[in-house]
């Protein structure tokens, strides 16, 4: 997903999964016998404990493009690190013509994001974080954009590991 090969995988057997729709855009086929309208939905689907995922599904029904979206989110499920509600560090990232920056905050914060972008932070369980989206505002961008952001954060642990450090000194040091 995104190319990313360190990325922790999740199987969606025995989570309790929540749905968020992210945007739904009616698209046009224009065929020899008229015009033929279809709908692709963006869905996001998380358990508000870290373990996110995001997929987009057509259809001729807004409901079954929804219901192909989410078994797309299913099978594209990862795990990102939430820490006291929020992520460990900064991170910024672009897909396309979107740019997220994504910053932690202190607890009480709230999420000061818009749009798709918060859909995706409240559904990993971030309750505490500052972004800024610039450029695309274009939903499908955006979603990914943030996914990248979010995987490319590096859990305390491995960064102490890393460094051959303790974990005391990650944070003082």
């Amino acid at each position: 997903m995104l190319g990313f090969d360190n990325i922790e995988r999740v199987k969606p057997g025995g989570l309790e999964l929540a749905d968020r729709l992210v945007s739904v855009n009616r698209v046009t086929k224009v065929t020899k016998g008229g015009r033929a309208f279809g709908f692709s939905a963006v869905v996001v689907v998380g358990n508000s404990d870290g373990i996110i995922g995001f997929g987009s599904g057509k259809s001729k029904e807004v409901a079954s493009a929804i219901a192909k979206g989410v078994e797309d989110a299913k099978k594209n499920l990862v795990k990102v690190p939430v820490i006291n509600s929020t992520i460990p560090h900064q991170t910024e990232a672009r897909f396309g013509g979107a740019h997220i920056f994504l910053r932690p905050a202190s607890a009480g914060t709230g999420v000061i994001a818009g749009g798709a972008v918060r859909v995706v932070l409240e559904s990993a369980g971030i309750h505490d974080i500052l972004s800024k989206s610039k450029g695309s505002s274009n939903p499908q961008n955006v979603v990914k954009a943030t996914f990248k952001a979010l995987l490319q954060v590096r859990k305390p642990e491995e960064i102490a590991r890393m460094r051959g450090i303790s974990l005391d000194k990650v944070f003082n040091g």
